[in-house]
């Protein structure tokens, strides 16, 4: 019975159209929280990320589920573009950091940061879903390309996570001519 509630869940979100509040030209709100990339617990703050250029801030439902390990793996396997390109990628989840590092080192390879998207993040960003998985508070799949100016750049909204990683780093490479 479980895996039926889970697997009308997923359709459900599947289904579930979503709309960014933050549009193209909007200043990108500021955080700061904690992350982990390989596995490792740092600090992450917006502002201190974007004087290395732009960041690409994707916003994920739940770690360990379907469609957020596949996004994390199709991001890990396009980190050396993204690089290339100038940008840095983080990704967010209502997760908590324990989890985020377990999952940065199993599903994100090792090669990009996650971190934990807290309550004022989540308003901030407009991403929160407004219903849970498994008990955990999930967020919408928003990727957002932040230009090195903290304005937003580029909006991609989709629940399905397959054009996420095409469409932000196309967009980052018409942001930074690389």
């Amino acid at each position: 019975m479980r895996l039926v509630s889970t697997l009308a869940t997923a359709a459900l979100l599947a289904a579930t159209p979503a709309f960014a509040a933050l549009a193209p030209g909007a200043k990108a709100p500021d955080f700061t929280t904690r992350g982990a990339i390989a596995g490792k617990v740092f600090t992450v703050h917006l502002a201190d990320q974007l004087k290395k250029g732009p960041v690409v801030l994707y916003f994920f439902p739940a770690a360990y589920t379907g469609g957020c390990n596949a996004e994390a793996h199709a991001f890990a396997e396009a980190i050396p573009a993204f690089t290339k390109a100038g940008a840095t990628v983080i990704g967010m989840s209502a997760d908590n950091v324990e989890t985020l590092s377990k999952f940065s080192a199993e599903k994100c390879a090792g090669k990009f940061a996650v971190a934990s998207a807290g309550p004022n993040v989540v308003k901030g960003y407009d991403v929160a879903l407004g219903q849970q998985i498994a008990g955990r508070d999930v967020t919408k799949r928003t990727s957002y390309v932040i230009a090195k100016t903290g304005r937003i750049a580029f909006v991609h909204d989709e629940m399905n996570p397959a054009a996420h990683v095409s469409s932000t780093l196309a967009a980052v490479e018409k942001l930074t001519g690389k």
